[in-house]
């Protein structure tokens, strides 16, 4: 009975307050908030708390099986790769590339949509509907392809990584945030606000974008997940992140021809994406269920 609390409480509580308790009310949301934070706590201070250099090889500890293995040891926690480097090292630089880099990714294709998807959704009639069709072209194809497509003209490399997945992703920030305008540019207290005076800027920015912005919180958790499995997708392909990087989506591929013998090597990093991902998505959902009380 969680809503009914909420509803009860309505008079006392401000918007954020019932954002929030309804998004507490759910175990599975607060779990992946949890997971999430440590995640980027990961991804920040990794560098810093690994024990190893994420390049350093020990060639007697070639394939070292994690530590709860009989054969392995507590100095390397998850084990080693087939050339002696630590794999819990690598995972926590890793946390700082491929993690650090979808939010960095995101936060750029999050501004540009923005931009302009406001400016799209603002207007109106052939302009309008010319750049809705082009949103839906982009959109028909796949983030990863598109995003293969742009590393295969431009080249491998984390730098190429970026703008490649930037521009897959931009194109869906554009479409959710063009159809969010322009549906509450239809509503009758927008024609109100422009009868009592207002501007085109005044309407968008204190009438339309308060009831947008849970379009771009919800649309900003879903594309972070979709960043992660491209980096790591396109590291996998040997598109991104390059040997030595301790990328996880290079690192599974790096892991794969001691699958059979060391399939800590795949797995403990594929766990790690799975992880991620997982956790974003359960945040995501939390936050939609929690925003549509809100809304409604």
């Amino acid at each position: 009975m969680p809503r009914i609390r909420i509803y009860q409480e309505d008079h006392i509580l401000s918007p954020t307050q019932k954002v929030w308790q309804a998004f507490a009310d759910n175990p599975f949301a607060l779990v992946g908030l949890w997971a999430v934070c440590c995640i980027l706590t990961l991804a920040v201070f990794g560098p810093w708390i690994a024990p190893f250099s994420p390049e350093q090889q020990d060639s007697l500890a070639l394939l070292l099986p994690p530590s709860w293995d009989a054969s392995g040891t507590v100095e390397h926690f998850l084990g080693t790769d087939d050339l002696g480097r630590d794999i819990f090292s690598r995972l926590l630089h890793g946390a700082h590339l491929t993690f650090g880099m979808a939010l960095a990714i995101v936060l750029a294709s999050l501004v540009v949509g923005f931009i302009i998807g406001s400016i799209s959704g603002m207007m109106k009639g052939l302009k309008s509907s010319i750049l809705s069709h082009l949103l839906d072209a982009l959109l028909s194809i796949p983030s990863l392809l598109l995003a293969i497509l742009v590393v295969a003209i431009m080249g491998p490399g984390l730098e190429n990584v970026f703008w490649a997945v930037g521009i897959a992703l931009t194109p869906q920030f554009v479409r959710a945030i063009h159809q969010a305008v322009h549906e509450e540019l239809q509503k009758d207290y927008v024609t109100a606000a422009k009868l009592d005076g207002a501007n085109s800027i005044q309407v968008f920015w204190y009438v339309i974008m308060p009831n947008v912005w849970e379009t771009v919180i919800i649309q900003t958790t879903l594309a972070i997940s979709a960043a992660i499995l491209d980096i790591a997708a396109l590291g996998f392909l040997n598109l991104g992140a390059q040997a030595p990087s301790p990328e996880w989506g290079a690192m599974v591929s790096q892991g794969l021809d001691n699958l059979l013998t060391a399939p800590w090597t795949v797995t403990i990093p594929g766990v790690a994406i799975l992880c991620s991902v997982l956790a974003i998505n359960l945040v995501g959902d939390g936050l939609r269920s929690a925003l549509s009380p809100i809304r409604n």
